[in-house]
């Protein structure tokens, strides 16, 4: 299975660690294509390709050619929701992991589509439960 990973680079990089942990676990169930997504050394400038054209390209290329995007959406990055919006135009599979916190609420164009599950969750280990269960029942 392709994996498509989907976090905020740009929008801050307050939960890499984070990241890289979901990207460790995801790895059980097949190739992560955007394991850059969780390196610590990426900074919010996101510098990981020679232009932003590259990078949209590749990063495109890697969307399309997955089996489902795994998008943890805590941190608002329009990146990610143009990725999402893409995934679910082109009819991929799209799991959203969302920490809700006090003063912030999940954008209506995610929460409100039928088409994306959304998992909230507090732990990490809800994080795997509800990734194990999802990669399960839509990929078996």
């Amino acid at each position: 299975m392709r994996i498509y990973f989907a976090g905020s680079i740009r929008g801050g990089r307050e939960d890499v660690e984070l990241y890289n942990q979901i990207i460790n676990y995801l790895k059980n169930f097949g190739e992560v294509l955007t394991e850059h997504i969780g390196d610590k050394t990426l900074s919010a400038l996101g510098d990981d390709g020679p232009t932003d054209q590259f990078i949209h390209d590749r990063d495109m290329e890697w969307l399309l050619s997955s089996d489902v995007v795994v998008a943890e959406v805590t941190t608002v990055s329009l990146g990610v929701g143009y990725e999402i919006g893409r995934a679910v135009e082109n009819n991929i599979p799209v799991l959203c992991l969302y920490r809700p916190q006090e003063g912030k609420k999940l954008s209506a164009m995610i929460s409100g589509n039928e088409k994306i599950k959304i998992i909230h969750y507090s732990s990490l280990d809800q994080v795997k439960s509800g990734i194990k269960e999802y990669l399960r029942l839509s990929h078996h």
